[in-house]
């Protein structure tokens, strides 16, 4: 595991819960940037420390949380990689 991001920690769920994601507790600055899944109905944020935030640990629809490099082959994944990602990996 990378040393740097050893602290940080992910939590995917549907981007229809956004909005009851209280961005003072999380790494993303709001809704407006976060990555979203090629199909547009999965998203994720990241956090400090071993404690998930409250609003993130009520999202009914979460799958995690994950570590950076379990997060890393989520990412690579055909879900989450961009058109122009997936050619440059042919």
């Amino acid at each position: 595991m990378s040393h740097k991001y050893s602290h940080i920690n992910f939590m995917v769920f549907n981007v229809s819960e956004l909005d009851l994601v209280d961005f003072s507790q999380v790494l993303e600055k709001s809704k407006n940037t976060v990555r979203e899944s090629i199909e547009e109905n999965k998203t994720f944020v990241k956090w400090s420390g071993d404690i998930i935030p409250s609003s993130v640990n009520s999202l009914t629809t979460k799958d995690g949380p994950y570590h950076y490099d379990e997060m890393l082959t989520i990412l690579s994944t055909p879900n989450w990689l961009t058109p122009k990602e997936k050619k440059e990996r042919n």
